[in-house]
């Protein structure tokens, strides 16, 4: 039988404090799973743990700097005291800044950089060593559509992302040995409060812009909502997934897989 349970597992999930991190650790937590986050802010933290308690889950929280590898030994330290081995990792924290390329100060790209790939590398490496000796782990990078593709105003964004799908297949390729299995989730144009400005109705009642433009575009015609990645942060975190190393993940309604419509 297909073992989709997470029962006793603990999972880490990076920046689950709202919209698709909280998703997923819902969804883990569902499936059995512990479930440990953190955030920057304690404003965000105080709200996710009533979210979480709300839903009748005992999540923990953490006030931690990803890209800040000593904070990030104290957290991943913390969780294997409290709770136990981290089973599961998901690196989802993350910020895009839409700049043109030129406009862009390199502080400002480093900043992404930093927060989208260097901080999954700290996180990662904290984990794998427990992971090794426990003799398994689940490791998932929250990729994006920008691991693929270009965009004007993402420079930064998309070279991060696009430096996450080859970390993720790194991870795979030097610790598959040890039945640790890395990959990654890619995200379509999800509706979350961060997109909500892109979606608001137009003062004559259209639709925005670029809301027409992402619905032209998907084959399913709509937005992802966060509940729309549940199953597959399940399935990556679960035994179902154990010979898939190294791949990604599109959740994206289709839009990878389509040309789009010709003009009229």
């Amino acid at each position: 039988m297909v073992n989709f349970s997470l029962e006793g597992k603990v999972a880490l999930v990076t920046g689950a404090a709202y919209g698709i991190g909280f998703a997923m650790a819902q969804g883990l937590a569902e499936a059995g799973a512990k479930i440990a986050f953190n955030c920057r802010s304690k404003e965000h933290m105080d709200k996710a743990l009533a979210d979480y308690k709300a839903l009748g889950i005992d999540a923990k929280g953490y006030l931690c700097d990803v890209t800040n590898e000593e904070d990030v030994k104290a957290m991943v330290a913390d969780i294997e005291k409290t709770l136990g081995v981290i089973d599961i990792l998901v690196n989802n924290a993350g910020i895009i800044k839409r700049i043109p390329m030129v406009d862009m100060k390199v502080e400002e790209f480093r900043q992404v950089i930093d927060i989208d790939l260097t901080a999954p590398f700290i996180v990662s490496k904290a984990v794998i060593p427990a992971m090794i000796k426990k003799g398994h782990g689940k490791i998932i990078n929250i990729c994006s559509m920008m691991s693929e593709l270009g965009r004007e105003t993402v420079s930064a964004y998309a070279a991060a992302k696009g430096g996450l799908k080859m970390l993720t297949r790194n991870i795979a390729s030097e610790y598959g040995e040890y039945n640790i299995q890395c990959n990654g989730i890619g995200p379509g144009y999800i509706a979350t409060p961060q997109t909500a400005p892109l979606r608001e109705r137009q003062p004559d009642g259209s639709r925005h812009p670029f809301d027409s433009f992402i619905v032209a575009k998907t084959p399913a015609a709509r937005w992802g909502t966060p509940e729309d990645l549940m199953g597959s942060a399940v399935f990556l975190a679960s035994d179902a997934s154990n010979f898939i190393n190294g791949q990604v993940l599109y959740v994206d309604g289709g839009i990878l897989a389509y040309i789009g419509k010709q003009p009229k």
